[in-house]
């Protein structure tokens, strides 16, 4: 699409030649489209404004295509018999819609009895064809629309993981599906059980369906409960939660992420020996299940390598990097590191202070800037992370299930495949 104003003088002599004031500017817009797009586009604004008002207010003048490289001006355009063309009718945008002539009475007056997707399907074939009535359409389906309430509970906004999912989410949210998503995004940086759990009851309070990260622990139970007790459903992310009622989850399979990590281990180190493991909590489901997975994969295929107690972080990068410090200081035949939970920037920050060795192993969780630049590098021999668009999607696609459902429809169990990076694929 090309802009471009009429020149000072021809604009003046087509003022003059067509009795207009001087303070009217025509903006031209040459469209390389079909005649029949642009003659569709302009029907429908004629139609939808007065001829009065377009002739002294239209900012986006359509140009029509009159011959090879030639275009005409707007008012040029009104001469032509373009204008005596019949516009689409009631039973043209049925037509259009692949619907009944009914079907489109109904959108315009009585739009609670169609389907969601039928008002749809009938306002694209509306805004396809240039129908007069686009603007009561449009009107119609918004004013059937739910807006549906939904909540995400995250930890701590400064890291980049979960700034991201968040930022992901509610991108995903603006464009669910024709839905009208009203959407809280929530960052907790105090995550002590109590916090959590009160943080949660105020967020149930306020919205229709909640999702969460959180740690397992019977204060976050009661608070779970609690928002069920009120109707709302809760979908645990990233690990699995439970209470005494029913908690849908969106997320890995956990375990395989463990065993997927010490097969790497097992394929990349020369010679086994110990590993020093990270995990941001021993009460966070998932990072438990992961080192799960992980020491099953060496008792079962190699026990030659030793799995060392998980040091846990708090989620904290000033944590890591002291943890591990002290690993590569109290073990120095150290072969490997796995940061299974928050602190990554810590842990590497540690690794790039230590002389390089070529025999050391280090598989971190989740890609981000840092993550990326450490595999590059050769800090980190490999990153194990979730597909950030698929698990959005699959959050939003989740609480909107389990809203519609109720409290005694069953819960919703989402597992996805994980990303894996090295430095080659990165």
């Amino acid at each position: 699409m090309y802009f471009g104003r009429i020149g000072r003088f021809a604009r003046e002599r087509e003022h003059k030649k067509n009795g207009l004031p001087k303070q009217v500017i025509h903006l031209l817009i040459v469209c390389w489209a079909s005649p029949k797009t642009l003659i569709a586009r302009l029907s429908r604004e004629l139609n939808q404004r007065p001829l009065t008002a377009l002739l002294t207010s239209f900012k986006s003048t359509p140009i029509i295509p009159k011959a090879k490289f030639h275009i005409i001006s707007f008012l040029s355009a009104l001469r032509m018999e373009f204008f005596d063309m019949k516009r689409p009718t009631i039973p043209d945008l049925a037509t259009a819609a692949g619907v009944s002539v009914s079907t489109v009475n109904r959108v315009l007056n009585q739009p609670e009895s169609v389907r969601s997707p039928t008002q749809e399907r009938v306002l694209a074939a509306a805004e396809e064809i240039g129908f007069y009535g686009l603007g009561t359409i449009e009107n119609a389906v918004k004013s059937t629309q739910t807006t549906h309430r939904l909540g995400v509970l995250l930890q701590r906004g400064s890291r980049k993981f979960y700034r991201n999912l968040g930022d992901t989410i509610s991108d995903f949210a603006h464009t669910y599906d024709g839905h009208k998503i009203e959407l809280t995004v929530e960052y907790l940086d105090d995550l002590t059980p109590e916090r959590v759990a009160e943080h949660m009851i105020s967020m149930g309070k306020r919205c229709e369906a909640l999702a969460i990260v959180a740690p397992q622990h019977p204060l976050v139970a009661d608070a779970i409960d609690a928002v069920l007790e009120t109707g709302v459903p809760v979908v645990s992310l990233i690990g699995p939660l439970t209470a005494k009622g029913n908690i849908s989850f969106v997320g890995l399979d956990n375990w395989k992420v463990g065993r997927t990590a010490a097969w790497a281990f097992d394929k990349m180190v020369r010679d086994p020996g110990k590993i020093g493991v990270l995990v941001g909590s021993h009460r966070l489901r998932n990072q438990e299940m992961n080192e799960s997975g992980f020491r099953s994969y060496f008792r079962e295929h190699n026990a030659d390598f030793s799995v060392l107690e998980p040091l846990p972080t708090y989620e904290s990068a000033a944590v890591a990097r002291e943890h591990v410090e002290k690993l590569l200081t109290d073990h120095p035949e150290l072969c490997g590191l796995y940061i299974s939970g928050g602190g990554v920037t810590g842990a590497i920050a540690a690794l790039r202070a230590m002389p390089k060795r070529a025999d050391f192993v280090a598989v971190g969780y989740e890609l981000f800037d840092e993550t990326r630049a450490a595999l590059i590098d050769g800090t980190l021999s490999m990153i194990i992370s979730h597909p950030i668009k698929r698990f959005a999607h699959e959050t939003i696609a989740t609480l909107m299930k389990a809203k519609s459902g109720g409290r005694d429809v069953g819960v919703h169990r989402v597992t996805f495949g994980f990303d894996i990076y090295t430095p080659e694929s990165v």
